[in-house]
């Protein structure tokens, strides 16, 4: 496919693509930014096997699982301070996350409506010309109205579908994180000796 043939097509959408431009570059841009988001507080499952020696001796802790060890140990008394560190820990790096996720997740969801008030423009045109011409006219004003209501629906359809599989990607990887920090969380509490 040419560049000017993906140009006709485009101008084929009508006015509605615009606002579907601007949606997917919000879209992406956004889901980008969260996936490495994700990615960089992302627990390294790798060293899963050195937890447990990691809890029993803080200092030998490495990486971003060595900072959280260290500072749900350091100068805790009771079971209860531990927990509320991990649930600083849950805030400060899952919430976060989840917040953005809706927010992607409500774009993903904007598209297609936003494909079918385009095709809602597209078929009132379609209407409206047929009203207004006559004759042979009539079929190019129905081809052209039909077009821009097809176009903008799969464009808005094609923006949300990749959107959501990153959705559900992120999605994948929070209930991830979630699941390491509640398992360090219980390894903690099962090492320190509270009164």
């Amino acid at each position: 496919m040419t560049f000017e043939r993906m140009v006709e097509i485009w101008a084929s959408g009508g006015t509605m693509m615009v606002p579907l431009f601007a949606l997917a570059v919000l879209l992406y841009t956004q889901a980008f930014h969260l996936v490495m988001r994700v990615r960089r507080v992302s627990l390294p499952a790798r060293t899963e096997m050195h937890w447990w020696d990691w809890v029993r001796a803080p200092e030998r802790a490495e990486g971003s699982v060595g900072e959280i060890v260290r500072y749900t140990q350091e100068g805790v008394r009771t079971s209860q301070e531990v927990r509320d560190r991990f649930e600083e820990i849950h805030l400060a790096l899952v919430a976060l996350i989840e917040r953005r996720t809706r927010f992607v997740a409500t774009l993903v969801s904007s598209a297609p409506l936003l494909g079918l008030l385009g095709t809602v423009i597209g078929m009132l045109r379609t209407f409206l010309g047929i009203a207004e011409s006559a004759g042979e006219e009539t079929a190019g004003v129905i081809a052209g109205g039909i077009s821009e209501a097809l176009v903008t629906t799969q464009t808005g359809l094609a923006i949300a579908l990749p959107g959501l599989f990153i959705v559900l990607l992120i999605q994948r990887q929070r209930h991830a994180l979630e699941a390491q920090l509640a398992r360090l969380e219980s390894l903690t509490l099962s090492q320190l000796r509270f009164e």
